[in-house]
């Protein structure tokens, strides 16, 4: 199911607070009490939200990430808007590694009209779609496939990888904490990620709104080892501090606009 604009508004409400009340919530967001149950109640069906008597929270599990379905339908109009914005910055005629995740996939799209790119991935949906684009080259890592996501982990992956050093990694996460910590759920997948990070001369975050403040078990990177940041909203207290003394570039994607070639 894809949540409407209302619903993520919501979402990100309670994201931002940890634990509300019903009526705090149809006050804060002026709809009424039924409104806010429903949409509550869709979002919980979702497993995105916790209920309980009276009020509602986000799960906050730091051992399991939402499901890939899930994933993909949640924020796919912020995901859309961060891919516009990263595939505006990627040049042509430059090598690339994009890695697991559903907003890593929407870059792919976005990087469709792209030529002269030589993209390594871990991701056989990122594989897929930019197999579509004559003008890029796509270089599979091999390893045990992930059937969930159709992810490509473990030791394999890494020793594959570390053959390439590429102009610009591309990388997407599951969580940004308070102390600047990447995390992730999975450590066959972290160990991956770092390896790219490691084989790149630049490394691109892209990561939206909800990825603030969301806990996660496994420690990927530092965000003084990240370039640039892509979001789809202003990052909350105290993440624009620590943005500028890791000296990270962030770039909110308010919109998508008019696709032009890249220079």
């Amino acid at each position: 199911m894809n949540s409407n604009p209302r619903q993520l508004h919501l979402l990100d409400t309670v994201r931002a607070r940890g634990t509300l009340t019903v009526e705090h919530l149809a006050e804060m967001l002026g709809v009424t009490l039924q409104t806010v149950r429903r949409d509550v109640q869709r979002l919980a069906d979702q497993g995105l939200l916790t209920r309980f008597h009276g009020g509602v929270s986000v799960p906050r599990s730091t051992t399991e990430n939402i499901a890939y379905h899930q994933r993909e339908t949640l924020n796919a109009e912020g995901k859309a808007r961060i891919a516009h914005a990263v595939a505006r910055r990627v040049p042509n005629d430059c090598s690339l590694i994009l890695n697991i995740g559903t907003t890593t996939e929407a870059i792919a799209r976005a990087l469709l009209r792209h030529t002269g790119l030589r993209v390594i991935t871990n991701n056989l949906n990122v594989a897929t779609l930019l197999s579509g684009n004559a003008g890029c080259e796509v270089i599979v890592a091999g390893g045990a496939v992930r059937a969930r996501d159709r992810a490509i982990v473990g030791e394999a992956a890494i020793d594959f990888i570390r053959q390439f050093k590429v102009d610009i990694a591309i990388i997407g996460i599951s969580g940004i904490e308070a102390d600047g910590s990447l995390r992730d759920f999975d450590l066959r997948e972290v160990k991956v990620a770092q390896t790219i990070i490691a084989q790149a001369r630049e490394v691109w975050l892209a990561a939206d709104a909800s990825k603030f403040n969301r806990p996660a078990m496994v420690q990927v990177a530092e965000l003084a080892q990240i370039d640039r940041l892509f979001t789809d909203a202003e990052p909350p207290a105290p993440f624009p501090e620590l943005l500028e003394r890791a000296e990270v570039r962030c770039e909110v994607a308010r919109h998508i606009p008019d696709r032009k070639p890249p220079s």
